[in-house]
């Protein structure tokens, strides 16, 4: 559903992304007007303890993971277009994320802003999933057990957490 779409009881007649044929189409937002846009989204990895002790004192072999995980969830925000079908690409203004790591995981809250005539909510959750899946490539030999599994790896709560519009005049 589009960002300014209502849900009613005939939901068929509401389609945006598919037309009559079935066929699936991108929506046209040419007519809407430019707004100040701005979304956050937020995640969860959850590690063992010893690999979220590695995690803080940089004793990774394969580098910095928050660092890298930082990059690839910038990277991820500005390549959504190319990954969610029928998502616009706009214009990213400004993202910030910020890791808060606890005992035996690693939050990711991810901020995108854009001026435009569609929202940016799908732009920060691919900050999010992509920037929890660097962590999880970056720590994966510290949190393999001895048969190759992950049992105590996992990403959660991805959500989104705001959405703000401000249409500009």
């Amino acid at each position: 559903m589009s960002d300014d779409a209502t849900p009613d009881a005939d939901r068929d007649d509401d389609l945006t992304h598919t037309d009559e044929a079935g066929d699936v189409q991108m929506v046209n937002v040419g007519e809407k007007p430019d707004s100040s846009r701005r979304a956050v989204a937020r995640g969860t990895i959850h590690l063992t303890e010893s690999t979220v002790e590695a995690v803080r004192g940089n004793e990774l072999k394969k580098g910095d993971v928050l660092a890298t995980a930082r990059v690839g969830a910038v990277q991820a925000v500005k390549h959504t277009w190319e990954t969610i079908p029928m998502c616009h690409q706009i214009p990213i203004t400004n993202v910030d994320t910020e890791f808060t790591v606890s005992e035996d995981r690693i939050h990711l809250e991810v901020a995108v802003e854009t001026t435009g005539k569609t929202g940016c909510e799908m732009e920060a959750l691919e900050g999010v999933t992509t920037g929890l899946n660097v962590v999880w490539d970056m720590v994966k030999a510290a949190e393999k057990d001895a048969t190759g599994g992950y049992p105590d790896t996992r990403i959660t709560d991805v959500e989104v957490v705001t959405k703000e519009k401000t249409v500009l005049q």
